[in-house]
């Protein structure tokens, strides 16, 4: 039950969505048992982000939410997939990038929870 959500000072097209989207499900498996086929993803673009104080260039926040336990391997290698990802799609530097992870014990779905 992953989630990823980002916020970016860049326009997003359709395309670059679907590829950003195609892509974050490929890469969500690096944390063992993760796939896309529970991966949920949201887009927010045009955000008014500052990063050292400017914002004359591209600038993103991902946030990576999962069920369970931390695992700091796992989101080290995922963080690296995800500037790869941001830069080659929408030419956020990877230095213009904070990824933030959540590990959560509780999480709903279809009524209930896990």
């Amino acid at each position: 039950m992953p989630f990823i959500d980002s916020k970016v000072s860049v326009s997003i097209s359709e395309e670059q969505e679907k590829e950003l989207k195609t892509r974050l499900g490929q890469a969500i498996a690096l944390i063992p048992g993760k796939s896309e086929s529970w991966l949920m993803t949201g887009f927010e673009d045009n955000y008014h982000l500052y990063f050292r104080g400017d914002n004359s260039q591209p600038i993103a926040f991902v946030e990576v939410k999962v069920f369970g336990g931390e695992n700091p391997t796992a989101f080290d290698a995922l963080t690296g997939e995800i500037c790869k990802i941001f830069n080659e799609v929408l030419g956020v530097a990877p230095d213009h990038i904070y990824v933030k992870y959540e590990a959560v014990k509780n999480w709903g779905w279809n009524g209930g929870n896990f």
